[in-house]
């Protein structure tokens, strides 16, 4: 299994991207600005993207997407997520008013096909286990367990503290990385708990009961803060491997 790091910024400036995963070429979980970098013949593979929930920074650039590939495709691209996520797409999104509804174009043969996921749903595609796991957010999201039966790795999404992700990714004896939103330095705690982040504080406290030795990323940090986010982190959870997602990162999980 190989895994690409479109984007992985809480925001943009100076080179950065956000949210975006590429699995095995074919695969997109989320479509924040780090695919605008894939080039054209790239774009024109995707075949199936799992939103973790709504928000922008994760949905931005399925709609350029769209409209490069859609006079080139010979397949359609499944748009995956909770039926929250995809209404919210549909509705404000994908409306007619700010861009086109490609689950109508082109008339014939539409590209886009909304296909809605539920909580703990397993999903099987592209020799892939994709499972959907509940989050705590500011709207309605999930994370994701990607297991081809050899090796495995869960993204958090964007949550702040919840029991949910960390009892079902430690479940699974093929886990070879975990990565998971530290969004804002502990200075703003409150704001991360009304909005629905982690601080290092509160990844700490999800942490104490997650005794897997498995390397975590930490991602999602807003840009400017990264280097207090992470000193937080090696301040506050000492039990673990803790490292920074980057994007253009890959990992070939073989």
């Amino acid at each position: 299994m190989k895994l690409q790091i479109l984007g992985c910024s809480g925001g943009i400036g100076g080179g950065r991207r956000t949210t975006s995963l590429l699995v095995n070429d074919h695969i997109l979980i989320d479509a924040g600005t780090g695919v605008a970098d894939l080039s054209i013949d790239n774009l024109c593979l995707i075949k199936t993207i799992f939103f973790t929930h709504s928000h922008l920074d994760h949905v931005t650039c399925m709609p350029f997407l769209a409209d490069t590939v859609f006079s080139r495709h010979n397949h359609q691209v499944s748009l995956r997520g909770l039926p929250e996520t995809l209404a919210a797409i549909k509705n404000y999104v994908l409306n007619g008013t700010i861009w086109p509804d490609f689950s109508m174009i082109p008339l014939v043969y539409p590209l886009l096909h909304y296909l809605p996921l539920h909580l703990y749903e397993q999903i099987t595609t592209e020799n892939l286990q994709i499972t959907s796991i509940p989050v705590s957010h500011s709207v309605p999201g999930v994370g994701y367990l990607v297991d081809d039966g050899h090796h495995a790795f869960a993204f958090s999404g964007d949550t702040t503290n919840n029991h949910t992700f960390w009892d079902l990714v430690a479940t699974c004896p093929r886990l070879d990385l975990i990565i998971v939103e530290v969004g804002f330095p502990d200075e703003l705690l409150q704001l991360a708990k009304i909005s629905g982040h982690y601080t290092a504080t509160l990844l700490a406290e999800d942490l104490s009961r997650f005794h897997r030795s498995v390397p975590i990323y930490i991602t999602h940090m807003k840009p400017g803060l990264e280097p207090i986010i992470m000193q937080e982190c090696h301040n506050k959870i000492l039990n673990h491997q803790l490292l920074t997602l980057s994007d253009g990162m890959i990992f070939d999980l073989s």
